[in-house]
Formats: structure tokens, sequence, C-alpha cells
């Protein structure tokens, strides 16, 4: 049992939603991130994806597109993303932190170290969106043997036929995406969601949670209705982007955690 795992059975225990949310590491600095995560848990934050700058975060829209590139301009790596996780584990050592990225810092680094640097941190789980079912041999399998939970991305254009794939191996729960397209892209519709999920169910029986295109409390309660939980990320990033001091954007965490938690 991971704590992902573990928050999923409290949840469930105590008929709650999961809120997740997202936040790019290092963005605008490493102390700001770092203050702001260490927030998440106390404004109703169930699951926190830390999200690792790459140079080229195809999945990405312009809002985490830019975050990523103002952590790499501060100086951020995989190195400094390690010792943010460490800091917070000083501190918290229940809430699931999910490293959210591109493969390609992890393989640059080597996959056994990574991984072993990554449990010794504090790191439940990864989502590395640019790795298929078919290459699970490079990364999902070690990270399972590691005690992670490898997580995976269905989207509207996974069909049937391509669900199981899209399944297997995975663990901790199933990250819906919402929309077609990237991050931040538009917003996602509770009437759209719904039967998909209801499909993915009866795949699995793995906690659902949708991402992209949310951005409001009401959007967070109308979906996470339909699903498991909901995540938010670019919205909670262009309030960091604006400039937006920590309590305020903990304020705004703080609301979408509230509708999260109705659904």
């Amino acid at each position: 049992m991971t704590r992902i795992d573990d928050t999923f059975a409290r949840l469930r225990a105590q008929k709650r939603k999961a809120f997740v949310t997202y936040i790019m590491c290092g963005d605008p600095d490493l102390e700001t991130s770092l203050t702001v995560m260490k927030g998440l848990p106390g404004a109703g934050v169930d699951i926190i994806e830390l999200g690792v700058p790459f140079t080229d975060p195809m999945a990405d829209g312009s809002t985490i597109q830019l975050a990523g590139q103002r952590a790499l301009d501060q100086g951020m790596t995989v190195d400094k993303v390690l010792d943010v996780v460490r800091a917070f584990r000083a501190g918290d050592d229940v809430t699931p932190i999910v490293l959210m990225g591109y493969y390609n810092p992890i393989y640059s680094r080597g996959v056994d170290r990574f991984l072993t640097e990554a449990v010794e941190a504090g790191i439940d789980g990864l989502i590395i969106v640019d790795l298929p079912p078919e290459e699970d041999a490079e990364l999902c399998l070690p990270a399972q043997k590691a005690g992670l939970n490898f997580i995976r991305l269905a989207t509207p254009t996974t069909d049937d036929k391509r669900l199981p794939k899209v399944l297997t191996n995975t663990s901790g729960f199933v990250y819906y995406v919402s929309i077609t397209g990237i991050t931040g892209a538009a917003a996602a519709q509770a009437a759209d969601v719904a039967p998909e999920v209801a499909r993915i169910k009866k795949q699995t029986e793995l906690p659902v949670i949708v991402g992209f295109g949310i951005n409001t409390p009401e959007a967070a309660e109308n979906i996470a209705s339909v699903a498991d939980g909901c995540v938010v990320g670019s919205a909670i990033v262009a309030q960091i982007g604006a400039g937006k001091p920590v309590d305020e954007v903990l304020k705004f965490v703080a609301g979408l955690a509230e509708g999260a938690h109705r659904g």
C-alpha cells in the first residue's frame, strides 16, 4: 500500500472525492514553490502532483510551458526537485506526491538511479506523459517494483480497443484527460465526462480522477460528482505566474478544494 492507496481508502471511508493539484516545481523560484507546496494539504489538497520542468513539454499549454521555463531559468534541476520533496517530507509524511513530467530527464539520469533517489526522497507515484504502455519495460515496471505507483492517462480518444492496454500495469489511479488537446485549453464538461468515467470503471477497480479544463469551484464540484475526484493544474499555476502572494494562491486552492469535496 502506497500513500496514494491509503489516501483513496481513507476518502472512500469518508465518502469524499479526491482533490488533486498540480504545481510546477521551482516556479517562480524554489523557495516560493516549496512554500506553496507545504500549504496545499492545509488548503484541502489530498494528492500533490509536482511538475518536473522540461524544455519540450508537448502535452502542456502555454500556462504550464511558461511555468516550466521560469523554473528552468531559475536553475531548477532534477536534483533540486528531489530536494524540494525531501524538504516537504520533513514536515509531512502523509500527503502523497506524484511527479509529473517527461521521460528525457529520467532517462538522462538513469532509471535505476532515479528510482532509488525518488523512493528515498519520499515520492509515491509517477505520471510520465510521453511513455506509452508499449514501453512499460523502460520505466513503468521498474517503478512498480521499486514501490512507486505508475499512473496512466486515458483520453477521449482512448477507445475500447486501446483502453485495456492503457490500464495494464497502471496503479494508484487512472488520470482521465477530459478534453482533447493540451492543458488549460478548454473547459471540462461533466455531461461529456460522466459516460467516459463509467466506461473506464467497467474495466478497472482503480479510482478515476479527471483533469484538464477545471478552473472554478463549481467546475471542480461538477466534475468530481461524476468521478472519484478531480485535478486542477493550470488555474493554480496561472495564479502563481501572475505573482499572487502565497496566501492568495492557497485561498484560491481552498475554494477549489471545497468544490471538489462537495462533488
